[in-house]
Parts: structure tokens; sequence; C-alpha cells
């Protein structure tokens, strides 16, 4: 079976930790640069880039590892996707692409 490439925005909050979650977001960054997926933060969440498997492995690894690790009683995550089958596309050029028409 062939890989799926995506893009994905992905956003974690853990529920009932102190009010800075910084702490929580930077392990899951660890584990998408672990699985050498490309990771853009931004103030409300993150965007990774990699193959369908690879990504949606890492969100489970972010669960499982704030919940066994750091005894985070409860996560509540979103995820939004973008696949493309005409060809490849990266969060660079889809941030470009807006900005040229600024």
């Amino acid at each position: 079976m062939e890989k799926i490439k995506l893009l994905c925005d992905f956003n974690l909050i853990p529920i009932g930790t102190e009010v800075s979650i910084s702490k929580y977001i930077a392990e899951c960054v660890k584990i998408f640069k672990k699985h050498e997926l490309k990771i853009n933060i931004h103030a409300l969440g993150s965007n990774i880039e990699g193959d369908w498997d690879t990504v949606m492995l890492s969100i489970k690894e972010c669960h499982l590892f704030l919940h066994n690790e750091q005894n985070v009683k409860r996560i509540i995550s979103s995820v939004k996707l973008t696949t493309r089958i005409d060809r490849e596309q990266n969060i660079e050029e889809k941030i470009t692409a807006v900005k040229k028409r600024l």
C-alpha cells in the first residue's frame, strides 16, 4: 500500500494540570522529532508534516506519554488533516502561497 503524505494541524489540551501547558507540548514536539516529522509550532497548536501512519502513531504516543509518564488524567486533542493525491505539498509552500497574495 502506498504511503499517504499529509499535513496536520494538531492541538492538545491536558485537563486538570497547571495553567501553563508548555512542558506537555514540549514532550510532544520531542516525540514528533523522534519520528523525523516536520513540525511548526504556533501559538495555538502545531502543524505536522509526514506520512499518515507516522503522524497518527506520533499523536497516539503523545497521549500515552502524557497519561503514563506525566500522570495527565484527561487529554483533549483536535486534529485537522489535509491530503492530496495530485502532488505533494508541504507546510512552507502553503504559507508562501498565502503570503504572495498579501
